[in-house]
């Protein structure tokens, strides 16, 4: 193979996998921003990336909403199923230990992927095509629509959020909750609601994530959710877990490398590589690529 068509398989592969890293940022954002704010790794949060999916796909099929209005109302039904989780099965636990509100997660997890397959059946769908795929050939690069529409999407969002975190005072006000509550509290911050806000956004992304793979793949299943949102959780801890940009560096890192490891490697190790890159960086940096280490007091 010539070094002409070795670097333009590589360009193909970073495509294909910013594509794919697209997703896991934006559902690892949902597990950063929560552990930002309240110490809590969401384990649920997986099945609202599939829930996230299923009202896009119940919104085009049988309400016959066009894709580009489903794609926001999905990501406000998404909300709202995470504000009331939050609202019922965490807010009751907030002053419980980690290791109460951690299991409390996993058992929401379990609950929401059972509830998934029960109201909507074992087997996969196929997702409804929303649009004709064309395909370009740019230097022998090739570029789908869809691979520009999920991109573009994905980093639109997260531009979105960026701006809400860093630009506006909601932003603000998760910042100074994220620092420290009690002060945020007595400074006439209202942390509860900054936290519901907090899970809104973050399902809202998640949702968003869910669409985007069926809209890219045409099939979502009840368990889609637990792979994407393992991964997801890795590449949130990659990047540094509770530092926004950190979780779009390690969703973009976690998908290029699973596109080169499917490439050139095996597709058998796919799931693996996620795996593996984690433990290289905690072992050369256990807070994250853009974490820093602190001290906590016991």
């Amino acid at each position: 193979m010539g070094s002409g068509l070795v670097f333009g398989e590589i360009v193909q592969q970073i495509v294909n996998g910013l594509a794919l890293g697209s997703i896991y940022a934006l559902i690892a954002l949902g597990y950063t921003m929560v552990y930002g704010i309240i110490r809590l790794i969401n384990f649920a949060h997986g099945e609202i990336f599939m829930l996230g999916a299923y009202y896009g796909f119940f919104l085009i099929t049988k309400f016959r909403v066009p894709f580009y209005f489903a794609l926001p109302l999905a990501m406000a039904l998404a909300s709202l199923t995470g504000m009331t989780i939050e609202r019922l099965v965490y807010k009751p636990l907030r002053r419980a230990p980690r290791i109460a509100a951690l299991i409390t997660a996993i058992g929401m997890s379990l609950f929401l992927q059972n509830l998934g397959l029960k109201l909507f059946e074992a087997r996969p769908r196929p997702y409804p095509r929303v649009i004709r795929t064309v395909v370009w050939d740019v230097g022998g690069v090739i570029i789908s629509n869809t691979q520009l529409i999920m991109l573009g999407t994905a980093i639109g969002l997260m531009l979105l959020l960026s701006y809400i975190v860093y630009r506006t005072k909601v932003g603000k006000a998760m910042r100074a909750v994220s620092f420290d509550k009690d002060a945020a509290r007595l400074m006439g911050i209202d942390v509860d609601s900054i936290i519901s806000v907090t899970f809104a956004l973050g399902s809202a992304l998640a949702a968003a994530g869910g669409i985007l793979v069926g809209f890219y793949y045409n099939r979502i299943a009840p368990t889609m959710g637990v792979m994407y949102g393992l991964k997801a959780f890795v590449s949130a801890v990659v990047g540094g877990i509770g530092i926004v940009p950190g979780a779009m560096l390690g969703g973009m890192i976690m998908g290029v490398a699973e596109v080169f490891v499917i490439a050139w490697v095996s597709s058998m190790l796919k799931d693996a590589i996620a795996f593996a890159i984690l433990i290289v960086i905690l072992l050369v940096k256990p807070a994250g690529l853009l974490g820093r280490a602190v001290r906590e007091k016991v």
